[in-house]
């Protein structure tokens, strides 16, 4: 990166489209997001960009745009790993863009607090909003707002977002319940996240899904929180009950505390319970044992999430919403349900999409 342009000076988009070899309205329309280039061509003025170390000048780009190239995100103080996760990924891909960026963290998402935040973006002048809060009252909030900027509602429930992107939620918890019949368990037991969201009715409806086409029972469903203490607390009670031999939890963080209460009830994972996660954190690889999970791939999410909302400001096409999960099988769910049967914990994992 060279940082100079014309003699020596700080490199001017003229400088840009001399490098990329394309004339100045090449280069201003790669800076405005326009998508009326080929791919090539976009790719050289960015090259140029990125070797020059070209900045534009947001002030002037808002004069002659009209357009502020500044974007809000709305996110949570919560400290999960899914939604901090996407709420860095979502900041990387708009500066990415080009857009700057105002963020506010909510320590909670009640409509209230998610209105007032919406409010205060709009009177800073931003052209959308990204909201990662994927509850009920977070859609209620988006949808009442969206005339004045448009909101991007990640892992919101498309059939009432007008913009969402996310994991395919569904398809994921089919994934992880399949596996576990895969490996012969009839009694597959979900322990949930929170009701009022969305990710916790689809992960749910997964599971009920897959054992629908196994022709198997549903059984009570465990609600938890999103919290390992909840995780905790549900796997005591859990492991009295030795009529189940798998569980699928809606998060990792539960399937954490899961593990730890059956170590404490000395109850083994996997030989006599098998139990599979969501989210693939980063210490999933080295509980104990190995946890199997879903995996998301939130820079993914970050990087559509602002495809949704260029989309929704140049009033074209939006990219496809939904994004594959992909199934990590790690040792807590490789031992079919035969709790006289110890089987050595296998090493390295394997991937389903």
């Amino acid at each position: 990166m060279t940082n100079t342009g014309i003699d020596g000076k700080a490199p001017v988009m003229t400088d840009v489209a001399r490098l990329a070899g394309v004339s100045h309205q090449t280069v201003s329309r790669v800076i405005n997001g326009q998508n009326n280039l080929r791919p090539e061509t976009r790719d050289r003025v960015q090259n140029a960009i990125d070797q020059l170390g070209y900045r534009p000048n947001r002030a002037a780009r808002a004069l002659v745009t009209k357009r502020s190239a500044s974007i809000g995100i709305i996110g949570s103080k919560g400290g999960y790993w899914g939604p901090s996760t996407t709420h860095r990924t979502v900041q990387s891909a708009a500066r990415d863009a080009g857009f700057s960026v105002s963020a506010v963290s909510l320590a909670t998402l009640t409509h209230d607090e998610l209105v007032g935040a919406l409010h205060h973006l709009h009177d800073q002048g931003v052209e959308g909003i990204v909201l990662i809060a994927a509850t009920d009252d977070a859609v209620t909030a988006a949808r009442s707002e969206e005339s004045v900027v448009p909101v991007v509602v990640v892992e919101g429930d498309p059939t009432t977002s007008t913009w969402t992107v996310g994991i395919d939620q569904v398809g994921g918890a089919r994934l992880a319940t399949r596996h576990l019949i895969e490996a012969g368990h009839e009694r597959i037991v979900h322990l949930s996240g929170p009701q009022g969201w969305t990710e916790s009715r689809g992960r749910e409806q997964g599971w009920q899904d897959a054992l629908d086409e196994a022709g198997l029972a549903w059984t009570p469903v465990l609600r938890g929180d999103w919290s390992a203490r909840s995780g905790y607390e549900n796997g005591l009670r859990l492991a009295e009950d030795h009529t189940v031999t798998a569980a699928f939890c809606a998060n990792d963080q539960m399937a954490l505390g899961l593990l730890r209460a059956f170590h404490e009830s000395g109850r083994r994972v996997p030989e006599d319970f098998a139990v599979v996660g969501f989210d693939d954190i980063p210490e999933a690889a080295f509980l104990i044992p190995p946890l199997t999970t879903v995996r998301q791939d939130f820079t993914e999410v970050g990087r559509r999430a602002i495809d949704v909302l260029r989309a929704a400001l140049d009033n074209t096409a939006a990219p496809e919403a939904s994004i594959d999960p992909e199934l990590v099988v790690r040792s807590s769910s490789t031992t079919a349900p035969k709790p006289t049967t110890t089987v050595a914990p296998q090493q390295g994992e394997s991937h389903v999409q």
